[in-house]
This record gives C-alpha cells, sequence and structure tokens, in this order.
C-alpha cells in the first residue's frame, strides 16, 4: 500500500470508468507494466471528455500518462512507451513474428470498427439479456471473431498470444465488455476468450471502480 502523501512516478488521464474505452485501455497499458499509477479524472463538464465520450471526437488527450517529464496521449503510444521502459514486463510478445502480429491486430483495433464502436457503446453498469445489433456492426463483429480464433489457434491461448496478456489483449478488452454488455452471440472459442478476459484481475478490478462511480453519471445514456 502506498504510504499517505507519497506520489506515486505516474499519473494517468482518465474520463469515465463506466463509458470509456480508451481509459480503460490506457489503465490496463499501465497495469501490464507494472507502473505505479496514480489516477486523475477528467471532470464530467469538460467538453473534450463529453466528446470522447459520445463518440463526437476521433482525437482527445485522454488517457494521457504523464511520468519522468514526458506527456504520452493515445493508446498505442502508451503502449509503446511502456514496453520501451519495460521490457521484461513481457507486453509485446518476445517472438519476433508473433510481436509484429500483436502490432497489427492491435493497431486495426485503434483505427477501424467504427460502426461496432457506434452500435455498441461501452456501458459497464449494463448487462441485456438480448439486443437488437445493428446489421452495419456485423461485419465488425465477424472480424474481431476471425481475429481471436486466428490467434487463440495460433498462440494457444487463453490469451490472444499465449499464456500471458500482451498489448493486444488490453485494446480488445473494451470490445469483450461490449460483447458482454449486448448479449453478442459469440462461437465457443470466442465466448471463452470472453470469460477469460472478464475474469482478469485487472478487468475486474476496473470493473468494480465503474459500478461505484456516481450516478450521475448515467445522464450520459441518453445521448448515446
Amino acid at each position: 500500500m502506498r504510504k499517505k502523501g507519497v506520489k506515486p512516478g505516474a499519473e494517468l488521464t482518465l474520463s469515465s470508468k463506466t463509458y470509456s474505452a480508451w481509459s480503460l485501455r490506457g489503465w490496463l497499458l499501465c497495469k501490464l507494466a507494472g507502473l505505479d499509477v496514480g489516477e486523475k479524472m477528467v471532470a464530467l463538464d469538460d467538453p473534450n471528455n463529453r466528446a470522447e465520450l459520445l463518440l463526437l471526437s476521433p482525437s482527445v488527450l485522454v488517457p494521457r500518462l504523464t511520468h519522468d517529464e514526458a506527456s504520452v496521449w493515445d493508446t498505442l503510444a502508451i503502449a509503446e512507451y511502456l514496453n520501451e521502459l519495460y521490457p521484461a514486463a513481457g507486453m509485446l510478445p518476445a517472438d519476433r513474428i508473433a510481436r509484429a502480429h500483436c502490432r497489427a491486430i492491435s493497431g486495426e483495433i485503434h483505427s477501424g470498427f467504427a460502426n461496432l464502436r457506434s452500435a455498441l457503446p461501452m456501458n459497464l453498469k449494463v448487462r441485456h439479456k438480448s439486443f437488437p445489433i445493428f446489421s452495419g456492426a456485423k461485419p465488425d463483429i465477424e472480424r474481431v471473431e476471425a481475429i481471436w480464433k486466428d490467434c487463440l489457434a495460433r498462440y494457444g491461448g487463453p490469451f490472444l498470444f499465449g499464456a500471458t496478456p500482451t498489448v493486444a489483449d488490453a485494446m480488445y478488452a473494451p470490445v469483450v465488455q461490449r460483447f458482454l454488455t449486448y448479449a453478442v452471440p459469440l462461437s465457443g472459442t470466442t465466448a471463452a476468450y470472453c470469460k477469460t478476459i472478464d475474469g482478469w484481475a485487472p478487468m475486474a478490478e476496473w470493473m468494480a471502480a465503474a459500478k461505484a462511480e456516481p450516478e450521475e453519471m448515467l445522464a450520459l445514456e441518453v445521448e448515446f
């Protein structure tokens, strides 16, 4: 436990733990690196915060990692920064080919899947028993499943690149939660992967914090 009054070596600026997929990714990356990081939450009335949560802005400065005079935003930039500092943490696979594969699928989820994002916004306070899925999101869902099946078959699971989590698992963790929130029908293989991520200790920690967020955050739901 950190002593009272002692600041951590890094600070991570976050928005909502209930709704922000990007904040979740940045936080999980810090966990993967083993970085002792403090949290700074952006105010609910901050326009950049609301733009991110409502999917209205393609580029915001949240999450942002401040560490040793460096300020790093964008989740892939955070991933590479942390991997450079803590190579022994195993954030990327040791094998060159697997490492390239990990970077490629992490980049794919980072820059694409707009229909999935808009049709199934992240909301960690809700689990639907069924939900009508917009037809435009179905190709995105199929592509995600194809990525997961390929990785699990190649590297043996239970995480995408084998026995331990990597950057790719942090990047796809919000997608797992979207699938669980909206009861997206999945194959046995990909459903098992969702169970793995949902039970991952850092994910469980984040979920508990999301459920403890002030109820006024729910006001955002009417805008989704």
